[in-house]
């Protein structure tokens, strides 16, 4: 998520870059599948990711935020709606550690108070997602004999 913003990219670009050059090159490492999962995820979801994250900054802008902050607080919110193999407790506490680890002195205080407060409205966004998938599932198989 860094290097996509850094270099004006989306993360799926970043991605897709990184898969050809390790396809090219055998001294890169390939991406592992959840770096791959979350990228991808990250890029499908962003609008509504930061949406979120920009109703529950107080007194910041996503634009303001350092870089690293905001990589990882649009993946953890990725990882809390649409991650569901991730418990909503370790997708926070994995967050506030990269930011104990990449960030300033007071980013894994900020990072945990944001993402406590999403945390609050996780359930009804998840519960608005399951059912607009599955009012939409009927239509998808076409009417019915």
């Amino acid at each position: 998520m860094f290097e996509a913003d850094a270099r004006s990219l989306s993360p799926a670009e970043v991605v897709d870059v990184r898969t050809a050059l390790a396809g090219s090159n055998p001294e890169v490492a390939s991406l592992h599948p959840y770096t791959v999962a979350a990228a991808r995820g990250v890029s499908e979801h962003i609008a509504h990711i930061d949406d979120l994250l920009s109703s529950h900054l107080q007194g910041w802008t996503l634009d303001r935020l350092p870089a690293v902050d905001r990589a990882i607080l649009r993946v953890a919110v990725w990882e809390l709606l649409y991650a569901d193999d991730v418990p909503e407790p370790v997708a926070v506490d994995e967050a506030v550690e990269l930011a104990k680890e990449l960030s300033t002195d007071e980013s894994p205080g900020f990072v945990n108070g944001v993402l406590g407060q999403v945390m609050l409205v996780t359930p009804q966004i998840r519960a608005a997602a399951r059912a607009v998938r599955s009012a939409a599932a009927p239509e998808e198989q076409g009417p019915q004999p």
